[in-house]
């Protein structure tokens, strides 16, 4: 082997009709792509290479491709060359050199440049385990999946100098390959906006279409919105539910998250009038899914600091359950103000919790724990004495441990109709006893019923 030949293979040029046959002696250019190396399929991409002042030819190179050079002289000396790709696909993906020709001698290659295209494969799910909602200073994983059987998946953060990770596929205990991304510690100074990407290794410049966007959510300490439903909480199948994130303080950008939930869908904020902000978040037709806690968050487009979450609004989805409970009262369904009144919510079919609620109210059904007697499972809620706060239509429901927010169909609506005065509103509050065990849930707690006041606002 000659000594010239040794040398062209030490510095990794090839001998061929398509290679300057030249050593390298000049420095060696700059590439580069633009808008960037990673393009989705179909757009288009320019490859430029910049030289000394006195390149007068460009020569741009693709590892292992047997497509003949392509060459550019520059319209003025010093100019760099640009190589365009009107459309990019999976044959445009690859490792890119270039060389220039100087009056004397050729250049070194430049640096590789990696060009990619996405969108070749489907997408995979990106999600947040244990959830997308992290307090500053906490550290979370991300976990990109697919079914397809990507060997290697790859995390991108959104921002300034767009960093990546890259990570060996695994197959979990389902059998998706998937990539567990350890992120943290999460402050809410940065914007932590991510994508993932799936490819195979044994084309490693060709690469799925991007997953969903996901934003990982530190909460604040600015005033809370308010999250509520036209609704109410207690929706069936088929309907369509909508919820509503608004506040006092405006807010441009709104997110919404399910407790137990891997995603956080946002909406930008619109003004219903002036010092208010709102967002609707469309859930589409209930079903099974849908029934949890929910909260809201407001945020700002220049910043990355969200507010502190909304109170909790449980959404509960009646008719999933195959029971229907009876309701009855005692001593009866009309009732003088003073007396004692109890609403009985019984069936034969197992149930944990029984739920009472009041037609026209906008908050969380009461929960009560189910005894067993006289062969029924039942629980009692007793209002003592009765006032015209507690007039209204009321329905039961039972639910399981398993799953406390389906629900069993409706018991028949009960309407209690409460007579007379509603007493002395000097007087001290009255104590709404529940007398069927311990309560469950939000109002696991001892309750007092204010004269005058309505149910909504304190039972219900």
């Amino acid at each position: 082997m000659t000594l010239t030949l040794m040398t062209l293979l030490c510095v990794g040029l090839s001998v061929g009709p398509r290679t300057p046959v030249q050593a390298g002696i000049l420095p060696k250019p700059t590439i580069w792509a633009e808008p960037g190396s990673v393009i989705p399929q179909g757009k288009p991409v320019t490859i430029l290479c910049q030289g000394t002042p006195e390149a007068q030819e460009y020569h741009l190179d693709k590892e292992r491709s047997t497509e003949p050079w392509r060459r550019q002289n520059p319209l003025e000396p010093g100019e760099k060359a640009e190589f365009s790709i009107p459309h990019m696909t999976h044959l445009s993906a690859g490792r890119y050199r270039c060389y220039y020709l100087s009056p004397t001698d050729w250049s070194e290659p430049s640096d590789p440049l990696e060009l990619v295209v996405t969108g070749v494969y489907s997408k995979p799910t990106l999600s947040a385990l244990p959830s997308p909602v992290v307090t500053s200073g906490g550290n979370v994983t991300l976990q990109c999946g697919s079914w397809l059987g990507y060997d290697r998946f790859i995390l991108t953060k959104e921002g300034e100098n767009q960093p990546s990770w890259t990570l060996d596929s695994q197959l979990n205990p389902n059998g998706q390959s998937q990539a567990l991304f350890p992120v943290g510690p999460v402050t809410p100074s940065h914007k932590w906006m991510f994508r993932c990407y799936g490819y195979d290794s044994k084309n490693p410049q060709v690469w799925s279409g991007p997953s969903d966007p996901l934003e990982l959510l530190v909460p604040g300490v600015s005033r809370k919105p308010s999250l509520l439903t036209q609704q109410g909480p207690v929706v069936t199948s088929g309907q369509k539910l909508t919820l509503q994130c608004l506040s006092d303080n405006v807010y441009d950008r709104f997110s919404l998250f399910k407790e137990g939930g891997r995603d956080l869908p946002q909406r930008l904020g619109w003004k219903p009038q002036a010092g208010l902000s709102q967002a609707d978040f469309p859930l589409g037709t209930v079903s099974g899914s849908h029934g949890g806690q929910y909260r809201c968050y407001g945020g700002h487009n220049l910043s990355s600091e969200w507010s502190a979450p909304s109170d909790p609004l449980d959404i509960l989805v009646a008719g999933l359950l195959s029971d229907t409970p009876s309701l009855s009262v005692q001593p009866g369904p009309t009732v003088a103000s003073g007396e004692n009144v109890t609403l009985l919510c019984q069936s034969r079919s197992p149930g944990d919790t029984f739920l009472l609620f009041k037609e026209g109210s906008a908050n969380t059904p009461l929960r009560l724990r189910s005894k067993y007697r006289a062969q029924q499972y039942q629980a009692q809620f007793s209002m003592s004495p009765a006032t015209s706060a507690h007039r209204g239509t009321y329905r039961c429901y039972s639910s399981l441990n398993t799953y406390p927010y389906l629900l069993s169909h409706p018991s028949d609506p009960l309407q209690l109709v409460v007579s007379g005065s509603s007493g002395d509103p000097s007087s001290p509050p009255t104590r709404l006893d529940l007398t069927a065990g311990e309560s469950q849930g939000p109002l696991s707690r001892e309750f007092t019923v204010s004269p005058g006041l309505s149910l909504e606002t304190q039972l219900i």
